[in-house]
């Protein structure tokens, strides 16, 4: 799947430069082209992979390359204001080679929440490929501000993308782990699990040819429309097991272990830790991806995997498939559930943010309170003009 990434914000930008960097290294073949939108200089300056005639700066007439401040009101409004210089940075990008659009923004802070909604409005006016968010939601120990910004975010990301594919920093933050460590960690499992999902089916000439490829229309029906997660499961696998002796014939190939196996790597990655956790049942849609080495991959043990996925979910609309990688020595499932609904984590976020709405309006309006009363002297003291 050929995507045009778009990284909004400080967030945003370090996950498209990290993209750009797995692409590479996998050989994946799934971006076609990178830009990083920011309000702050410093932030485009420390990217490494975005090349540089792709890096657009945003309110240069209104915060002079400072940033936003965590303000996604002004965020939206300077998105607004030079839309042009981010679709002139999109003209370069050949449209007709690509099979959607991928905002990537951090949710908590003010560019990329504020602004990211307006340039999937924007795109989804002009362009009739799909436009998808992924969106990262803050830790709850980040501060009300931040969680006031990413429920107002998701509320209007989600309504003008086609698919909001979500990753809750909450649930992955490891105790005692420096911001800075945790964040490159969680940064790599981003990219990590998106990026495999969107490599599937892109074929080198060099490469195996899946069974059954997962090519660009099976990712776009499952990203239909709504909320969506992944989840991911990997097994080391010993690559002079036998398992490409059944390809030639010989007796060693044990496929029950193999269907097993990748059945059961299935259900780790739908129990396990998905980018947002999640009520399985309550996916309208999903997609299981099987990835490692051609001569461990199973389509008995994808097939099996997808049924069991279809139970779970009550849905029709399960589709499965594998994408071969040579090079690697774990056998991995990816699952796709999009469509959700019943996510704890946002009911969660919606109600602190408006506890914290309430809690900031009241506070402004004491301040302006006390402050009247601070400068007010009962008139025995006249102001200088």
């Amino acid at each position: 799947m050929k995507l045009a990434l778009i990284g909004f914000g400080q967030a945003g930008g370090k996950i498209v430069d990290e993209f750009l960097a797995f692409d590479e290294q996998i050989d994946g073949g799934f971006v076609e082209a990178a830009i990083a939108v920011n309000s702050a200089t410093v932030d485009l300056q420390g990217l490494e992979n975005v090349p540089q005639e792709n890096r657009v700066l945003v309110g240069q007439a209104r915060v002079k390359g400072h940033g936003v401040g965590a303000d996604n009101e002004l965020g939206a409004e300077v998105t607004e204001a030079d839309i042009d210089e981010i679709q002139g940075a999109i003209d370069k990008v050949p449209v007709h080679e690509i099979d959607a659009f991928l905002i990537a923004a951090g949710m908590g802070g003010g560019t990329g929440s504020g602004g990211a909604p307006v340039l999937a409005k924007h795109l989804n006016r002009i362009y009739t490929e799909p436009v998808y968010g992924l969106g990262i939601l803050p830790g709850t120990d980040e501060g009300g501000i931040y969680t006031l910004n990413a429920a107002r975010s998701f509320q209007t990301f989600v309504r003008e993308v086609d698919n909001l594919l979500v990753f809750d920093n909450d649930a992955w933050r490891s105790a005692g782990e420096s911001v800075e460590g945790g964040y490159d960690r969680i940064n790599k499992e981003i990219v990590e699990r998106f990026g495999l999902l969107f490599a599937a089916g892109e074929v080198g000439h060099d490469d195996d040819v899946a069974e059954s490829v997962v090519d660009s229309s099976e990712i776009i029906n499952t990203l239909d429309s709504g909320i969506s997660t992944i989840g991911y499961a990997r097994e080391t696998v010993d690559s002079d097991d036998g398992l490409l002796s059944s390809f030639r014939g010989e007796e060693t190939f044990d496929e029950g272990e193999a269907t097993n196996r990748m059945t059961s790597l299935v259900r780790k990655a739908t129990l396990g830790r998905m980018t947002l956790p999640c009520d399985v049942s309550s996916a309208d849609r999903g997609l299981v991806v099987a990835t490692g080495p051609a001569e461990h991959l199973n389509r008995k043990g994808v097939e099996r995997g997808r049924q069991w996925l279809e139970d779970e979910t009550a849905s029709m609309e399960i589709r499965g498939g594998d994408y071969p990688m040579s090079d690697r020595d774990e056998v991995g499932a990816i699952v796709l559930l999009s469509g959700v609904t019943d996510i704890p984590r946002v009911d969660q976020l919606q109600q602190v943010a408006i506890e914290a709405q309430e809690t900031t309006e009241t506070v402004k309006a004491n301040a302006q309170d006390e402050f009247a009363s601070l400068v007010d002297t009962g008139g025995e003291l006249d102001a200088l003009f």
